[in-house]
């Protein structure tokens, strides 16, 4: 399967939500090129993080993200083109 470039912003929300977020990040660490974590002055965080893999496994970073209570995220993916 073709890999893709991509890129995922996560709003962590809920700090007691970040150790799972931590867990998943670590499962999916073959595929996060780049990782930059930004805290916020309302104690929120911002992480971005820089990806390539395949759909499937983008999708089932994304996914896992996704579903953690007090987090959002938000990804887009490009095409690798020789």
């Amino acid at each position: 399967m073709e890999k893709r470039i991509g890129t995922t912003i996560i709003r962590v929300v809920d700090r007691e939500s970040a150790a799972r977020l931590n867990t998943i990040l670590s499962k999916h660490a073959n595929i996060i090129i780049g990782r930059q974590g930004l805290p916020r002055t309302d104690g929120t965080s911002v992480i971005s993080l820089v990806l390539e893999g395949t759909t499937d496994e983008i999708g089932s970073l994304t996914g896992q993200i996704g579903r953690i209570k007090g987090i959002q995220t938000k990804s887009v993916l490009l095409k690798n083109e020789a």
